[in-house]
């Protein structure tokens, strides 16, 4: 601000006065009017248009000219993040153990075992792994699971047997009925003859007749038939226990298995289906799990299938060998310094297997080194979401400095946006101040404040605006001095008033007319007060008397030639003769003559004089 000011201070201007006011138009013209509706504003999310980056702080991203930056994934998934490369890694003898008897267990219970596969021997692995205290004791509960599953499966078969027993006694009950039912008859009620027939007369047949009690009448046989019913009953009772017994075994079973898996303990999960293929070999392996669970979806939505016990070994494994590939891309990338992508797969691979070993046994300098930059990843998003800029900024070159594959270009426009967005509302809101509209003023700032909070100009505007009132004094002070004619006293308070008139073109123009000519004087003066030390009072006079035609106004100027016009009285009354015989209607060039040499006589280098003599002599002596 201070180069406009002396810029201002030394632009030259000439003028016949001191100030010279501008001509006025007789008739000032308008701008034509422009009589149709006024423009629609465009409508946008933006007070400045799709050119401002605009945070969505709910959805955690920030959107630059249509593309989207994520500003981190699930809160929860980072914090486990950070303490995972911030802890030594699992390298340990124990850890070694751990891992190679979790490779006996599943070499063990594999199909491809020698033998087959030898359940009993995979079972007493477990408790040696569960002492891992990174295994949280989930070798443990598969024991503990394996255990149940067979005592059910023992329960089961005692329910079958007994099923069995009660079979064998319905079917004695319904052949001894049988026996009974063909067998059982009362007893015949004799042979007799008719009264009055001979010996030689035929005797009548046979007859039976069914007594009560006895036969399928009897209540006996009412009473086995009523135990066949109950037995059928019990055992049919029996059999729908021993199929609830069974499947929520397997229910309960199949619960733990998806819960691990949930947990990403991938490796628990292939342990426990293999288990679980060998306690259950009737080919029964869905899972009976609710349809609109999670779980189920996962299942049906991406793979398009019904969830089993097999299909969560085969995704299990699928995760453990995604997980080695991602921390294969993970070494080459940060060898070759591109800790963006690097921080990146690590996080995937992370987020996939927590506990499997290529991310477990990942050494702590690595981890460090992607821990530092996620750090200053993080503080970064966090600084642009606070709009602090000028961090940002510093933040954004650490990070390029660190890793070659960083995207500044994002970052990077929109801090440049932004700044400059924030950096032009507070020029605009400058102009409106110093011409006096605070309200224009005021929307500018709060423009200016909500792109860029922290933006150092906001200082400066704060500082111009509790001047404000001294600029407005100084304003006014400027326009009565000039209107009044006192230019020396605008010329003494000239850096007062050079700020307070910026902008204002009529102002400006009346400031350099005033100081450049005021210059000018004082030039003169100077000269003029030389000659005078030195005794040459009629070279100071005419030093003067010049300068007095061009600005006859000035006051200072006017006192000086009053205090010079004594001692030179004879020298400008000589001048003053000569140039009224010369001015006359009917010039008289000979008096005229006389008295331009009396003067130069009296001041040998006087200008005016040589001046006079030589115009004189061209009248008389024209050169044609």
């Amino acid at each position: 601000m201070k180069s406009t000011f002396f810029a201002i201070l030394l632009t030259a201007s000439a003028g016949a006065q001191v100030y010279t006011p501008p001509a006025q138009d007789a008739e000032v013209q308008q701008p034509p009017q422009d009589s149709g509706p006024p423009p629609e504003k465009a409508k946008g999310s933006s007070l400045f248009g799709e050119e401002i980056p605009m945070l969505d702080p709910a959805a955690e991203t920030i959107t630059v000219g249509g593309v989207t930056i994520p500003l981190g994934d699930n809160r929860l998934l980072k914090a486990r993040f950070e303490k995972y490369l911030n802890q030594p890694p699992e390298d340990g003898a124990e850890a070694e153990e751990y891992r190679d008897t979790i490779a006996d267990i599943l070499k063990t219970i594999s199909p491809y075992h020698d033998g087959g596969p030898d359940l009993y021997a995979a079972f007493k692995l477990l408790p040696r792994a569960s002492s891992y205290p990174a295994d949280a004791n989930l070798c443990s509960s598969l024991a503990e699971s394996i255990y149940l599953s067979m005592l059910s499966k023992r329960d089961v078969r005692s329910l079958k047997q007994l099923n069995k027993s009660i079979e064998d006694e319905k079917q004695a009950i319904i052949r001894e009925a049988d026996w009974d039912a063909r067998t059982d008859r009362s007893a015949p009620l004799g042979k007799s003859r008719p009264i009055g027939e001979g010996e030689g007369a035929p005797s009548p047949p046979d007859q039976t007749s069914p007594t009560p009690g006895s036969g399928v009448s009897s209540l006996k046989y009412a009473e086995t038939l009523r135990r066949i019913a109950e037995i059928e009953l019990l055992r049919k009772q029996n059999v729908v226990r021993t199929e609830a017994q069974t499947l929520r075994t397997k229910a309960q079973y199949q619960v733990t298995m998806v819960q691990w898996f949930i947990q990403r303990r991938y490796e628990h999960v292939v342990m426990a289906s293999r288990f679980y293929n060998q306690i259950w070999q009737d080919g029964d392996a869905t899972l009976h799990i609710d349809k609109n669970s999670d779980v189920s979806k996962l299942f049906s939505e991406s793979l398009g299938v019904s969830p089993t016990v097999s299909s969560l070994d085969s995704l299990s494994n699928e995760v453990i060998r995604e997980v080695t590939k991602y921390m294969e891309a993970f070494d080459l990338l940060l060898s070759h310094e591109e800790l963006h992508s690097a921080s990146q797969r690590l996080m995937e691979a992370y987020a996939l297997g927590e506990y499997l070993e290529p991310v477990s046994t990942l050494p702590l300098e690595k981890k460090r080194k992607i821990a530092l930059y996620v750090r200053d990843l993080h503080e970064l998003y966090g600084t642009l979401q606070a709009r602090d800029y000028s961090r940002a900024k510093e933040l954004a070159q650490n990070l390029k400095n660190a890793a070659k594959d960083f995207p500044a270009s994002k970052v990077d426009s929109m801090i440049a946006a932004s700044t400059l967005a924030s950096d032009l509302a507070i020029e605009e809101a400058k102009s409106y101040l110093l011409s006096r509209e605070s309200e224009k003023a005021a929307g500018k700032i709060k423009d200016a404040t909500g792109i860029w909070p922290t933006n150092p100009k906001l200082t400066e505007f704060r500082n111009l605006v509790a001047n404000s009132g001294g600029v407005v004094s100084a304003r006014n002070d400027f326009d009565r001095l000039l209107s009044e004619g006192n230019y020396r006293e605008i010329a003494k308070r000239q850096y007062e008033f050079a700020p307070a008139i910026q902008g204002d073109a009529s102002r400006e123009d009346a400031f350099k007319q005033i100081i450049e000519n005021l210059r000018t004087i004082e030039a003169a003066l100077g000269k003029a007060g030389e000659f005078s030390r030195i005794g040459q009072n009629y070279s100071a006079w005419e030093q003067l008397a010049e300068i007095r035609e061009q600005f006859p106004d000035d006051p200072k100027l006017g006192r000086e030639l009053e205090l010079l016009a004594p001692k030179v009285a004879d020298f400008t009354l000589a001048l003053d003769k000569a140039k009224q015989f010369e001015n006359r209607s009917q010039e008289q060039t000979g008096s005229a003559l006389t008295w331009y040499l009396k003067a130069r006589s009296i001041h040998p280098q006087s200008q005016q004089a040589e001046e006079g003599i030589q115009r004189i002599l061209d009248k008389i002596l024209p050169l044609d």
